[in-house]
């Protein structure tokens, strides 16, 4: 049986403390956080794990520089402290970076009290990064050339963190700490109705992928769909203090725009005074995010998003040639649900740009119910936290909180994977694409699962080949991905569990006969099946990926 098989087989007829409903960052972390401390839970998601809001962040760590301006001084320093907490739990996970921020005469402050600003904020968030400092324009010039300065009245940098790998895989790397700690786990599996009877919740829930319904129970429920909880209430007709509006963003992955020694967020006010960014990401830089308040979590980019922002990035960098739509290697579209109270009318009547990513958390005690609104990948330590607070306060018993439901594995233990690394002499099998050392990316995604790993490698060394030629996976990896991780979709793969959706040109994928051998190891004799769902249709399956699966037997 797979991994998914058997977590199916745990939630037919289950009985749990906890059934947590949407595996986005919130619902992940009270999963980890609730199964950490010996409560019985269950995590479910009609899609993939992180598979709408969170992953579509811009995979930053920050402690929300910008909610200075409107002095939520107590919003900034809980945010700066979860950002202190989750850099110093995941050393290899989130470094930390400078932002550049260049400020010219259309922007809405002056070096000079941006400087203050970016003092102040590295006070709030206890000195936990790098003192910041304030830029002249010819500090600009030697450290960033490719700033145009030509408007400049100078910058400051101040530092956060990011994440090194993708945003999906960091909430996917809790969803495994809640398995690793007795949760049961299921992506593609949705809630069809829930009934309170004699204390505890009967669900009948239906595996999208096969159609089968099924039912299990749970003393507790956490709402944590994201974007979609108020939905859900609706449909058990709790009625809330808060409810979610809408704000899409977006980016655009593009080649890298500067040199890979200049590491930093370089970030610019657009024409209408809003805050955008450039993130490296490897090979590639991130343009965005836009702000742009909907009516709807579904949303997608759109003609005039593509042209504002490649306007705004090519109006304050200097590039030879400027952006164009050809460069643009992939899209990002997500939509952040922003909590407000509820109030007796449909719109709220706050100044939709001041909205902040804080969270709510609220409980009903006759339901046993407690809803998570809104929150940020930032403050994900605290929503585990007061989560399981809620739940241990509507009757289920917790063990104490130990802080070991989070974090990467001791020093010691990484120190042993890096001697058995070197004694192996495992960075030999670096080739010149690879951007990174392998023992540094494989004991970043994998932590303890990477030694066995190593052990595989020893054996049979093609183990430690690309399998897709640039993509900076390994075929080692992709066995691990399929016994591990869930992996039930090829674009659960491709955009979640990795990143090769956004860093690959789609050409490149297309072309790519080694995505043949990724369908077959992840899928085995529905690769091509899968292949076709990626594609579009069977017919759309591309001639070279076509040809990787007649070379392995994998047709029909």
């Amino acid at each position: 049986m797979s991994l998914r098989d058997r977590q199916l087989q745990r939630l037919r007829a289950g009985k749990f403390d906890t059934l947590v409903i949407g595996g986005g960052i919130n619902g992940a972390v009270a999963a980890a956080s609730l199964a950490g401390r010996g409560a019985q839970v269950a995590i479910i998601d009609r899609g993939d794990f992180a598979n709408f809001t969170s992953q579509a962040s811009s995979n930053l760590v920050w402690g929300g520089f910008k909610y200075l301006e409107n002095y939520e001084l107590f919003l900034v320093w809980k945010l700066c402290r979860s950002r202190n907490r989750l850099m110093k739990a995941y050393p290899d996970n989130i470094k930390q970076i400078g932002f550049y921020a260049t400020l010219d005469e259309t922007s809405p402050f002056k070096p000079w009290f941006a400087g203050l600003g970016s003092l102040a904020y590295w006070i709030i968030g206890m000195f936990g990064t790098r003192r910041p400092r304030v830029l002249s324009t010819d500090h600009i010039e030697r450290e960033e050339p490719a700033i145009d300065t030509s408007t400049a009245l100078g910058g400051i940098e101040y530092y956060d963190g990011i994440l090194v790998d993708n945003d999906a895989r960091f909430v996917f790397s809790f969803v495994r700490a809640a398995a690793d700690a007795g949760a049961a786990m299921a992506n593609y599996v949705e809630m069809v109705s829930a009934e309170r009877s004699a204390g505890r919740w009967v669900v009948q829930l239906r595996d999208v992928d096969t159609g089968e319904k099924f039912t299990t129970t749970a003393r507790t429920i956490v709402n944590a769909a994201g974007p979609f909880v108020d939905e859900v209430n609706q449909q058990w007709g709790l009625t809330t203090d808060h409810r979610i509006v809408y704000s899409k963003g977006i980016h655009l992955v593009v080649p890298r725009l500067t040199t890979t020694e200049h590491h930093k967020v370089l970030a610019f006010f657009d024409d209408s005074g809003r805050l955008f960014y450039v993130i490296p990401m490897g090979r590639r830089s991130v343009i965005g995010t836009t702000d742009t308040r909907v009516d709807t979590p579904f949303t997608e980019v759109t003609d005039d998003d593509v042209d504002f922002l490649l306007a705004q990035i090519n109006a304050r960098m200097d590039l030879t040639p400027p952006l164009t739509r050809a460069d643009v290697i992939a899209e990002r579209c997500g939509v952040r649900p922003l909590v407000v109270k509820r109030t007796g009318h449909d719109h709220t009547d706050v100044d939709w740009t001041k909205l902040s990513r804080k969270h709510a958390i609220e409980a009903d005690p006759t339901r046993g119910v407690v809803t998570v609104f809104g929150g940020k990948l930032t403050d994900c330590i605290n929503v585990g936290e007061e989560v399981a607070a809620e739940i241990e306060r509507l009757g289920v018993p917790l063990e104490a909180d130990l802080h070991n439901w989070y974090g990467e594995p001791a020093t010691a233990t990484r120190d042993e994977f890096y001697r058995q690394a070197r004694l192996m002499r495992l960075d030999h099998y670096r080739t010149k694409a690879d951007t990174e050392a392998l023992t540094d990316r494989l004991w970043r995604r994998y932590g303890r699962r990477a030694f066995a790993m190593l052990e595989a490698i020893r054996e049979d060394p093609r183990m430690a080949e690309d399998v897709m030629g640039s993509a900076d996976y390994l075929r080692v990896e992709l066995h691990a991905a399929a016994r591990t991780e869930m992996v039930t979709k090829l674009e659960d793969f491709m955009r979640r569990r990795s990143k090769i959706d956004l860093v690959v040109h789609d050409d490149d994928i297309r072309s790519s006969a080694g995505l043949a051998e990724v369908a077959e190891i992840l899928f085995g004799d529905r690769a091509e099946a899968r292949l076709g769902e990626y594609f579009g249709g069977a017919d759309e399956i591309p001639p070279a990926v076509r040809a990787g699966l007649h070379q392995l037997g994998r047709t029909s």
